[in-house]
């Protein structure tokens, strides 16, 4: 008789238990959040429990940062606030240029960051609203409204760090490092086919890219985790970085014609399984390229150094994922830098200074008093749609939302609570509500997370409890008056001012790539490592990705981003390997070496590896880097159809 065990995670209601207890856990951080700003007697109780709203995150790192990031950009929000009421407060004309301008700005800084970087630029930018614009009629108050908003969100974010330790909110880095080596598997995979001769679709390999360029703002969360957070991030941060290494020198093997016995390969995938089962082999990888080295031609040397890069790399990502998951610091420290398109940014950052302007003007035209609420709606609505990957997604999902979010507010307030001052009472009434939204922000589904996560603070927004709660109507359908009328207007500011479309970002970034490949290879002091370089290059290709279609100009510009991506790689890679040879006996062979990858002329290539194989003496490996890069450097550079056959023949 056998028996089963159920791996499977227990459910309730359709969530896992790990749902309900993020849930279960926001909704305490709200009520206490609450119960803290209520017995603190802050002008602005109700920041505390949005606060709480917008920091709830699953793990106890990601709220740890974003709660540092909030509280940085609150502070420099008031200090904004504060210099354009002081400059403007005679013209609100010039008051709301001024703000447009300062949202733009704030909106610009997201399209250049990621994570809670691009969050607390956001959030910089409509603090203004909240502050400034709210008091327009009383500048005298501004100073004093950025003092309570401030003081109401140090109290959300103290309690929401409290809850989060006492109820043992799950850290962050155990997730991370399943992810991180489930990427590792599927490279191993990756590798397999190559090694097998089976083709391997551009699409397929981008996405790969993007999936582990997609780590990044995760892994900076890390560092506020615990007191070995920092170095658990690095750690993570070199995986990331070794992974993309580790994917061109497939590439690598890809493009380079194969004339490795079969017997040779079998080894080489044999080991990449035992990597993968845990089994630990030499760090240099089952092969060395001093065994045949002169009996091989350049071809096949080449593969053979590739063959032993990408298996130094996977040894160094296994090793880099072991301090991850120990806690220590890895044996180097790569950095991640981050790609994007200031012009991209810049169109955004333009784009919201011009929506909310066209907003302003219409309330401006309309004379309806008291709109001041709509704006600020209208600045939060495009600071929060600016970090996400679909903006105009975003405003849909907030049209939908605001009226269902204004329905559940109403129900909470007229209908459960119903007059009721009882501290106990609102705890259990915001219930169901909270703990409702929370668990809709855990779902896969992007959408429904979305969802989950407006409602989550719009209900909040709306509802303002305050001590003691005032139940009043008038006042309530006024604040979703405001709601509803913010993001249809600016659902309709976006079909005014549409967006630049897909293929016009497309060929903005491949105008990058084009523009950095002619600039290498450079002979002068590099900022970046190559691996570094490689992933900032990977970030670019995942933005790529990011605009989206399946149009055949959407393939076509993920293979030219690809092909760039491999002929850069080939240049730093081969600058880097001819710089070891500049002071040695070969720096004649060298430079001649250099000047080919200048003038991307693949024959010259070919002569310059041939050049320094021989010049080299028996057994001497530190050409073979050079030699590599060079082979490879002249397959990148060679049009498609001639270029396997011509360098078969050269190099034969």
């Amino acid at each position: 008789m056998s028996t089963t065990v159920d791996s499977r995670p227990m459910t309730f209601a359709g969530f896992p238990a790990s749902s309900w207890t993020f849930a279960i856990r926001i909704w305490l951080a709200i009520v206490v959040a609450l119960y803290a700003a209520f017995w603190l007697e802050l002008e602005a109780p109700s920041s505390a429990a949005v606060t709480v709203a917008v920091l709830a995150l699953p793990t106890r790192g990601q709220a740890l940062e974003k709660a540092a990031f909030r509280l940085i950009a609150t502070v420099i929000g008031v200090a904004a606030s504060v210099a354009i009421v002081g400059m403007f407060v005679q013209t609100g004309a010039l008051l709301l240029s001024a703000f447009a301008a300062w949202l733009g700005i704030c909106v610009y800084a997201v399209g250049l960051l990621d994570g809670n970087r691009a969050y607390a630029a956001a959030l910089s930018g409509y603090t203004v609203a909240i502050i400034a614009v709210q008091q327009i009629d009383n500048p005298q108050h501004v100073f004093e409204s950025g003092v309570a908003r401030g003081a109401a969100i140090a109290v959300g974010i103290l309690v929401v760090t409290v809850v989060n330790d006492l109820l043992v909110a799950p850290d962050q880095h155990p997730r991370l490092a399943a992810q991180l080596e489930a990427l590792r598997r599927r490279l191993a995979g990756y590798a397999e086919r190559v090694l097998r001769g089976e083709p391997v679709p551009a699409m397929t390999t981008a996405g790969l890219l993007r999936e582990i360029a997609a780590q990044r703002p995760e892994i900076n969360s890390l560092g506020a985790e615990s007191s070995n957070g920092p170095a658990r991030s690095a750690a993570a941060r070199d995986a990331m970085v070794g992974m993309v290494a580790e994917l061109f020198a497939i590439r690598a093997l890809e493009l380079l014609p194969r004339s490795a016995p079969p017997g040779e390969r079998e080894q080489v995938v044999a080991q990449l399984e035992a990597n993968s089962n845990g089994i630990v082999a030499s760090p240099h990888g089952a092969l060395s390229i001093e065994r045949d080295m002169d009996s091989r031609d350049l071809l096949a040397s080449g593969s053979l150094w590739f063959t032993e890069r990408m298996l130094r790399m996977d040894g160094e990502v296994r090793g880099s994922l072991t301090a991850l998951v120990a806690g220590t610091r890895p044996s180097r420290a790569w950095r991640a830098p981050l790609y994007r398109s200031r012009r991209i940014a810049a169109e955004s950052g333009v784009r919201a200074a011009a929506c909310f302007l066209l907003v302003a003007s219409f309330f401006a035209l309309s004379g309806w008093s008291t709109t001041e609420v709509s704006l600020s709606f209208v600045a939060i609505i495009i600071g929060l749609r600016a970090t996400t990957p679909d903006p105009r997604a975003f405003t849909t999902i907030a049209v939908v939302v605001a009226p269902l979010a204004s329905l559940m507010a109403g129900i909470l307030e007229f209908v459960v609570l119903d007059g009721a001052t009882a501290f106990p009472l609102l705890a259990i009434a915001l219930a169901p509500f909270m703990i409702g939204a929370a668990l809709l922000m855990t779902v896969p589904n992007r959408i429904v997370s979305a969802l989950g996560r407006l409602n989550l603070v719009f209900i909040l927004v709306l509802f303002a409890p305050s001590n003691p709660e005032t139940y009043n109507p008038q006042t309530f359908l006024f604040s979703v008056l405001f709601l509803v009328l913010a993001t249809s207007l600016l659902f309709a500011a976006d079909i005014l001012i549409p967006p630049v479309s897909p293929d016009r970002h497309r060929q903005w970034l491949l105008a990058s790539a084009r523009r950095d490949l002619r600039l290498l290879p450079s002979w002068q002091n590099q900022e970046l490592a190559p691996e570094e370089a490689l992933f900032r290059d990977a970030g670019r290709i995942a933005e790529i990705l990011a605009v989206g279609g399946s149009t055949p100009e959407h393939q076509a510009a993920v293979e030219e981003a690809m092909a760039a991506f491999d002929q850069a790689a080939a240049l730093r890679l081969g600058q880097l390997e001819l710089d070891r040879l500049m002071r040695g006996p070969l720096r004649a062979e060298a430079r001649a070496a250099h000047a080919a990858l200048g003038r991307r002329d693949p024959a010259s290539m070919i002569a310059a590896a041939e050049a320094l194989r021989q010049g080299a003496s028996l057994g001497d490996v530190t050409v073979a880097g050079a030699s590599a890069a060079l082979v490879l450097a002249s397959v990148v550079f060679t049009p498609p159809r001639s270029g396997a056959e011509s360098l078969a023949e050269t190099s034969s």
